[in-house]
């Protein structure tokens, strides 16, 4: 069943490129119609063009603002909005690659960024980079997420923002039981161990064991590993010794420092969890800030995943967000006006802020309101910090969605649950995604 939803996928996205070859131009005016077989047109740069954000209706007041921005600075240009909730925005990218209708910009996050690049209906942006006043402003290692993510090492979305992994912690339990704050990993799981009296429903810690669980499990195991690179040759380091210990050591974790309950949990559940019981940490990101603030004003922090103990920082790539300019777009130089706009150290610090993300402008990264927001500048300094390793996790792989959720997702709990070692569940994990890039790479 596994192997036939992937090979499912592959012909999907072959077909799409099929139809896309098979498409005639159908591209007209300046209004984002057109296909991913179009070329498209650099324009006269004025005119409008259409935008896709893809989050939208979270983010549509924010957007609105940088369009009004924009429109002022630029009256000659008009931005029309398409918001495109989260759920479904890779289905709408795929039926106007297919169909016709793409916009000229568009919201590209790296967990989609490869499939979309695949069928050809982005453009390369480093030569209009290497050009512009964004050159050298842009987060570097944002910029190598996007690079690894498209496949080829090209630039395929100007990064705007990026999530990061943050362990929130209860610091009126800490102070409590006087414990030094989560910063390590060795501190980690002694704070896990003192904060649990399970007589009194207390816990150090909270799982992740449903929707979702498979990145958050990676990033504690690599983190734990210090293994810095995701690929050794064409193998994964996934099932690595080194790695399975460390998964052994997160996962016995489970039903001794943690609730039994944890097993299901998916972030919805495990936030709302944490926020109103007597949980001590919980591994989310930083959009959970507000959540947490509402229900635990004064009594928490958020920090980057901890380190090792010798200060060294080893964690996953989170997806970064970012723009993309759509080839087929029949007015090219306004549209990429506007990603330059929406990327500048003003716009990119307006959007941040909004989002409680991390600015992918080293300007706005910088910002009063970053600094005043404690869990957002350590994400800041972590992202960017000269002792953090970064493993890239292959979101460049047609199949790295269907292995990191649907295959592999009921495995983890059957780890939680004892009925599959660590080992087995990080070997089946491996062999799926090295014969994954072996089929990246005989097509490539």
């Amino acid at each position: 069943m596994k192997s036939s939803i992937r090979r499912s996928r592959r012909a999907a996205v072959a077909a799409a490129l099929g139809s896309v070859l098979a498409l005639t131009a159908t591209a007209c005016g300046d209004d984002g119609s057109g296909s991913a077989g179009d070329k498209g047109d650099e324009g006269s740069g004025k005119g409008t063009i259409t935008f896709w954000d893809n989050n939208g209706g979270v983010r549509t007041d924010v957007w609105k603002q940088i369009i009004s921005d924009f429109e002022k600075q630029n009256p000659d240009i008009k931005v029309k909005y398409v918001g495109v909730p989260a759920a479904s925005v890779q289905s709408k990218y795929d039926t106007a690659i297919q169909g016709g209708g793409l916009p000229d910009v568009g919201g590209v996050g790296t967990a989609m960024l490869a499939e979309v690049a695949a069928q050809g209906a982005l453009e390369p942006l480093d030569s209009r980079l290497s050009k512009s006043s964004l050159n050298g402003k842009l987060n570097d290692k944002f910029l190598d997420s996007v690079k690894a993510a498209g496949g080829d090492g090209k630039t395929y979305s100007v990064p705007t923002s990026a999530n990061n992994g943050t362990l929130w912690y209860r610091t009126d339990l800490f102070a409590a039981a006087k414990l030094a704050a989560p910063t390590t990993w060795t501190n980690f799981y002694a704070a896990a161990d003192k904060l649990t009296d399970k007589a009194k429903n207390r816990f150090g810690y909270t799982i992740r064991g449903g929707e979702g669980s498979i990145a958050q499990a990676l990033d504690a195991t690599y983190g734990q590993s210090g293994i810095t690179s995701f690929w050794n040759g064409d193998k994964t380091t996934a099932n690595d010794p080194k790695n399975v210990a460390a998964l052994e050591k997160y996962v016995g974790l489970y039903k001794k420092d943690t609730p039994s309950a944890d097993v299901n949990n998916d972030f919805t559940k495990m936030v709302a969890q944490w926020d109103s019981g007597t949980i001590g940490m919980l591994s989310h990101n930083l959009g959970s800030y507000a959540d947490h603030e509402k229900s635990l004003s004064g009594k928490f922090k958020g920090i980057p995943n901890p380190t090792l103990d010798d200060g060294t920082r080893v964690q996953v790539s989170n997806p970064v967000d970012g723009l993309g300019l759509f080839k087929s777009s029949k007015n090219k130089a306004a549209a990429w006006k506007f990603i330059e706009f929406a990327a500048s150290h003003e716009s990119n610090s307006k959007w941040n802020e909004s989002a409680g993300q991390v600015p992918a402008n080293n300007e706005a990264a910088q910002d009063s309101w970053v600094q005043a927001s404690e869990p957002t500048k350590l994400a800041a300094e972590a992202l960017g910090g000269a002792t953090t390793k970064i493993v890239q996790l292959p979101y460049y792989l047609p199949d790295w969605n269907t292995i990191s959720k649907a295959d592999n997702e009921p495995n983890f709990q059957k780890v939680l649950l004892g009925k599959m070692t660590a080992k087995e569940f990080l070997d089946t994990l491996a062999d799926q995604i090295d014969k994954a890039q072996a089929d990246w790479k005989k097509n490539h």
